[in-house]
């Protein structure tokens, strides 16, 4: 089974007290659940550059300053996913579900009260006992 490489973005709010989260549509993988934006890096595309296209195109967004925070290998029954994990420190513009998608800034410890996909339990692992 080939690995699906997929970018992730953990986005701090400007005060840095929430992150961004965002649900899947229901008739996606993994649909009504909460998920960090992003999407798949195309064939030849840098990590980096695919985060950027993905989240002007996913949330409306430019990244101004972004680090890899870590990284996910998840085998579903169906698919694998690496997940290739940013935090998004800077960004212009205001978030948006340019594809309909609901979208919330939920404060760090209160990630748990959302149903994540599996491959997305590590970082919200992360996130909380930092």
């Amino acid at each position: 089974m080939k690995a699906i490489h997929v970018v992730a973005a953990v986005i701090h709010s400007p005060a840095r007290d929430r992150i961004l989260i965002a649900r899947r549509p229901d008739h996606l993988h993994q649909g009504g659940l909460w998920e960090f934006p992003g999407g798949k890096v195309d064939k030849g595309e840098e990590a980096l550059a695919a985060l950027r296209r993905e989240l002007r195109e996913e949330i409306a967004i430019a990244v101004e300053e972004a680090s890899r925070m870590m990284a996910v290998e998840h085998r579903y029954p169906d698919k694998a996913v690496y997940l290739d994990i940013w935090e998004v420190h800077r960004f212009a513009g205001e978030p948006r579900g340019n594809e309909g998608q609901e979208i919330a800034w939920v404060a760090p410890e209160r990630l748990a009260d959302y149903a994540f996909p599996e491959a997305n339990r590590a970082i919200v692992r992360a996130l909380i006992d930092r």
